[in-house]
């Protein structure tokens, strides 16, 4: 049994991580978040330490670690061997690196990182420690997407697939309050929404060749990637007002779509368990490190600093769709 610490308990991912950690046999130590609405953590480990008070949490992560050595049977559940990290974006480059430097490994939500340059200064880390760094890519896990890498492998050596990607996931007003709606601190649409798309994308097809922006805003992003073996057309929005009419008639708020030469490649299911899936791998040292996290981190920085061009050459049909205006006017 390994012992786990978490950060940011109050997420919407976090009971993903809380699940993996329960069903890997393994133990959830202690957790912080800022906000305390945090009663999931019963459904899993209710004698779980919670502090709201990052200096606390700190105190207790080190204190485990200093009487897991004088006593192994002191009643301290020990010294916390990974840290899972589930905090905004722009949060966790600094927890990883208190991750790493509190002894333990760590375990890191989408996207790693929000520039590149955080990954060279964390591999340092990773040497200084000995620890090691892993990212959740959870759709590299997933059957639909394993056996369209293998059929890619398979296929003519020098076949290039025209691809349509398709992400629409309705956000409210809510959106633009929070830290997500904050583009220094999510990274933008691209990132908070689409960077594991991109990392599934170039872990398919292979190193990208270009990268253009047609349209960029603050509930959307579309734009053309060209890897070694596709020619992408990528539409990601959180506007409902986006959506496919026939999602809208059957009550839906989220349209997942890829379309590799006009047929659809299905992996809208199967995503609620490809986070214990990911624990498993991890566990048994087969995770996915700072290195293989980095194409993806690379694709939405640049798409992030890239002006956009408009509408012109290969762009994907949901460009042309209406814009509306920020909902608190910025």
């Amino acid at each position: 049994m390994k012992n786990f610490a978490l950060i940011g308990a109050a997420g919407y991912i976090a009971p993903r991580h809380m699940k993996a950690i329960k069903d890997t046999g393994n133990d959830l130590c202690a957790a912080y978040d800022v906000f305390d609405s945090v009663g999931i953590i019963d459904s899993f480990f209710p004698d779980c330490s919670f502090f709201t008070q990052y200096e606390l949490f700190e105190r207790h992560i080190t204190k485990m670690a200093n009487l897991a050595i004088k006593n192994r049977d002191n009643g301290c559940c020990g010294k916390v061997d990974y840290v899972s990290i589930s905090t905004p974006n722009y949060l966790h480059d600094a927890h990883i690196r208190f991750g790493l430097r509190a002894g333990a490994d760590v375990i890191c939500e989408k996207p790693l990182v929000l520039n590149p340059g955080n990954i060279d200064a964390l591999i340092k880390v990773e040497k200084e420690t000995g620890k090691r760094v892993y990212n959740i890519l959870q759709l590299r896990l997933h059957d639909a997407i394993i056996a369209l890498k293998k059929s890619v492998e398979g296929g003519p050596a020098d076949k290039i697939y025209d691809v349509d990607l398709t992400y629409i996931t309705s956000r409210g007003n809510w959106y633009y309050t929070s830290w997500k709606g904050d583009v220094h601190k999510s990274g933008g649409v691209a990132t908070n929404i689409g960077v594991h798309f991109y990392d599934m994308l170039s872990w398919v097809f292979g190193a990208v060749k270009k990268n253009i922006v047609h349209i960029a805003s603050h509930d959307r992003v579309s734009g053309y990637l060209e890897f070694e073996r596709a020619r992408v057309r990528y539409f990601l929005s959180i506007n409902y007002d986006t959506l496919p009419q026939q999602a809208k008639e059957a009550g839906k708020r989220t349209y997942r779509s890829l379309l590799m030469e006009g047929n659809e490649v299905e992996f809208s299911d199967g995503f609620t368990e490809l986070h214990t899936e990911s624990y498993k791998k991890i566990l048994d040292g087969k995770g996915f490190g700072l290195e293989e996290a980095r194409n993806s981190i690379e694709i939405v920085h640049n798409i992030r600093h890239a002006t956009p061009v408009g509408l012109k050459g290969d762009y994907h049909p949901y460009a042309v769709l209406e814009q509306r205006p920020h909902p608190f006017g910025w």
